[in-house]
């Protein structure tokens, strides 16, 4: 059974809106949505990664038993100086929204533990939201390519 010219048209005319706005969808809302957590969860895991290389760095001074550091100091356009610290049993922390806390080496290290943990479970978070984006986008594709085959099958 064939379907009368008119119908033809009219079927592919009702399908190619809809799937430019999938199209659409997936390239306005979803790729986009995907890139914003995936972006989010690399810059948490810097955040991680700057932590736990304060946490070597206290460890290897808690090591040494010196209170001396000498270091590169980053003044920015990664141009560094190096300095010295003659008392470095007491250190300032970043604690989020650029607060810094002084804290001994102990507190340090407990305040790391901690905001590691946070970090890491909000990582863990991101990483599901990212899965449940990829979910969404492979589901719409799904769509896409049924409607496909109606436009395939009217033809």
């Amino acid at each position: 059974m064939s379907l009368p010219v008119n119908a033809h048209a009219n079927a592919n005319a009702n399908v190619d809106p809809k799937v430019l706005q999938y199209e659409n969808f997936i390239n306005e809302v979803l790729k986009r949505d995907l890139q914003k957590v995936l972006e989010q969860r690399d810059s948490v895991y810097e955040k991680i990664s700057q932590y736990l290389q304060l946490k070597n760095t206290i460890q290897t001074l808690q090591d040494s038993g010196s209170q001396q550091l000498k270091t590169d100091v980053d003044l920015g356009c990664n141009f560094y100086v190096q300095a010295e610290v003659e008392d470095a049993s007491r250190i300032f922390v970043a604690v989020g929204y650029g607060f810094f806390v002084e804290m001994d080496h102990d507190e340090a290290l407990r305040f790391i533990e901690k905001k590691t943990s946070q970090l890491t479970a909000f990582t863990e978070q991101l990483t599901k939201d990212s899965a449940k984006i990829k979910a969404n986008i492979r589901m719409v594709l799904e769509g896409l390519r049924e409607l496909q085959g109606l436009t395939d099958l009217s033809e």
